[in-house]
Order: C-alpha cells, then sequence, then structure tokens
C-alpha cells in the first residue's frame, strides 16, 4: 500500500511538475504535490490550523470565479506552467462553463464558494439556506465541469458556523481558509496590490494565498508576483483531492481568528463559530 501510495504521488507530481520542464528552468512551475482528503478545515485567518506548508512554500487560490478576467489569469499561470485552485460560484460557473472546463484542462482544481456568495455570508441565513447554497453550489461546478471538480469548498467572506461547518464535514468537503490574502477585494493598481502581498508573504514565510479572479486589477498582477515568487525562492504547491486528510500546522501560541472578529462585530446576535469564523472578501 506504501509503495502504491509512493506511485500515485509520483505520478501526480510529475504531472504537475512535468510542465515546469517544458516552460524551461525560469518557470515557477509546481514543486510538489498535496492530496486534500476527509473533511479538514485549514487557514490561519479563520481556523487554528493549516496545511503543513515548509518555509518559502505557497498555496494559491482564487474566488468567486468564472469571470471575464479569468482567461488573463488562467494565461499568466500557464506561462509559468503554475497551478492553483479555483474556488467557483455555482451560478458563475453555470453561466461560464467553458472557463471551468478550461480551468480543469489546464492541471487546476475546482473547488466551490457557494452558489450565490450571499453578501452576508452562509452564517446570517437560516441553516437550511446556508447548506442548500452549500449544495447547489457544489452541484452546479460539478456540472460545469462534467463531474471532474473537486468537492473543496470555501464559505463566502469565510462566514462559517458550528452547524455549517458539520454540515461540510458530513460531505466529506474539505473547507479551506486562508493564510493570507492581498486585500484585493479594495480598488488599486496592480503594483500596490502586489507590493502588498509580498510584504505579507515575505512576513508569514509561507502559506495559503487569497485572490480573486473577478478583478482586473488582480489579473494583472499575476504576471509580476508569479515572477517574484520565483525571483525570491518560493516554491509552489498544488492541491489535489486525495483520500485522507493532509498533515497539518497547529497555529502558534497567542493565535486568534481575524474572521471569527470581524463577524463577532457585524452579528453580535449570532452564535460563535467553532475554532474560528468570518473575513471581508
Amino acid at each position: 500500500m506504501l509503495v502504491k501510495k509512493r506511485l500515485i504521488f509520483v505520478a501526480l507530481l510529475a504531472c504537475a511538475a512535468g510542465p515546469a520542464r517544458a516552460c524551461g528552468p525560469d518557470a515557477l512551475g509546481v514543486s510538489r504535490v498535496i492530496e486534500v482528503g476527509g473533511a479538514p478545515q485549514v487557514g490561519l485567518k479563520t481556523y487554528p490550523r493549516t496545511l503543513a506548508l515548509a518555509d518559502h512554500e505557497v498555496v494559491l487560490t482564487f474566488d468567486d470565479g468564472p469571470s471575464a478576467a479569468t482567461p488573463k489569469v488562467l494565461e499568466a499561470l500557464a506561462a509559468q506552467c503554475a497551478r492553483a485552485t479555483f474556488f467557483l460560484i455555482g451560478r458563475n460557473a453555470q453561466e461560464r462553463p467553458e472557463l471551468v472546463r478550461r480551468e480543469i484542462a489546464e492541471g487546476h482544481t475546482v473547488g466551490s464558494h457557494s452558489w450565490s456568495h450571499p453578501s452576508r455570508s452562509l452564517r446570517a441565513l437560516e441553516l437550511a439556506a446556508g447548506i442548500e447554497e452549500i449544495e447547489r453550489g457544489d452541484r452546479a461546478v460539478q456540472a460545469a465541469s462534467g463531474a471532474k471538480a473537486s468537492h473543496f469548498f470555501r464559505f463566502p467572506g469565510f462566514g462559517d458556523s458550528p452547524a455549517l461547518l458539520e454540515a461540510a464535514a458530513a460531505r466529506n468537503m474539505p473547507v479551506f481558509g486562508t493564510d493570507l490574502w492581498a486585500s484585493d477585494w479594495n480598488p488599486m493598481t496592480s503594483q500596490r496590490e502586489l507590493k502588498l502581498l509580498m510584504f505579507r508573504l515575505r512576513k508569514a514565510g509561507r502559506g495559503i494565498i487569497l485572490l480573486h479572479d473577478i478583478h482586473k486589477q488582480t489579473a494583472e498582477m499575476i504576471p509580476e508576483l508569479l515572477g517574484a515568487l520565483k525571483a525570491e525562492g518560493f516554491k509552489l504547491v498544488h492541491l489535489v483531492p486525495g483520500p485522507a486528510a493532509p498533515e497539518l500546522r497547529l497555529a502558534p501560541a497567542g493565535w486568534s481568528s481575524e474572521t471569527e472578529a470581524y463577524y463577532s462585530k457585524l452579528f453580535k446576535k449570532l452564535p460563535p463559530a467553532r475554532g474560528a469564523s468570518l473575513s471581508a472578501p
């Protein structure tokens, strides 16, 4: 069994990293693949644990697409033989299935991000409505992808709740928060966005990065970001579905959830989410 798992890993790594050789030594490429199974809840902005990334390892994730800006993001990733995970809004996937299929065909992992991304978060909805947002979004993404998408899930605005986390776990949906973000929901130039993100990344040293492929400024930044990652010795890790939960790293002493603090202020009457919860993207 161990030999079989090793062969599977080598095959996945060859598939992900192989194109980097075709691009040449100056391409960022993919340094390794992490299989994610079970129903972990990861990302230090929200949860007290994250993926066990080594120093200078990063995971690129994009939310809210597909959109008119997505092709430019895909072109930039392809130029560097880089792989990312896209968390799609269900109705957007339904409207642009050709982009969903393109993401998968180009080696990226696709997950879901609810059906409609309610502005006040799933946490603010009745439980049944929140679960329907999760399920309908997942169904739409699966349909648009020809059933080739993962069941990875990210809560809109990280607005989870204990009951919604239980619902996701019961459906074997890994829940992804993030470790850092570029705050690209705020209007800024692509140069400013790159400077802000790299400042945060240098400070963190590693992590899951949140971006949005619905913003022109972000799409324009991606080529420069990939070049900066390569130049500063960062390694790209690609996430794929797997049979078991991945190795995790616990939050450092004194950790607190940024997203839970946000929702605690916004929805004082709502119960706090287990382990943490909330944010602004």
